[in-house]
């Protein structure tokens, strides 16, 4: 009886630990991810941004990077939306990564 006491607490330990690291190591790989697309908070200009600075952000790949430059410029990030330029799905997992600067106008004097 004290042996099937014993293993079921090392079993309990065992799963009880493994729970408990597997959420965490889930997490970190998915922050990281966001990190590579968008490192410290640094917005990707959709007006401006290389082909391979636009594939780094999640959902983003040949074609979608493509069709980004091909509309350019946008006055609004959310015209990647509008313009049917990616789907409403991959905007909103891209939203908060990007920005559509405007140039800066030339005065005239």
């Amino acid at each position: 009886m004290k042996y099937y006491s014993r293993l079921s607490l090392a079993l309990a330990l065992l799963l009880s630990t493994l729970f408990s690291v597997v959420p965490a190591v889930a997490v970190q790989t998915a922050s990281s991810k966001t990190a590579a697309a968008a490192p410290s908070g640094t917005l990707v200009d959709i007006n401006s941004a290389t082909k391979d600075q636009l594939k780094a952000l999640p959902g983003i790949g040949d074609a979608y990077s493509q069709k980004i430059i091909d509309g350019r410029p946008y006055a609004m990030k959310t015209q990647l939306k509008t313009k049917k330029i990616v789907p409403a799905a991959t905007y909103d997992k891209i939203a908060g990564m990007i920005i559509a600067k405007q140039p800066a106008k030339a005065i005239k004097k």
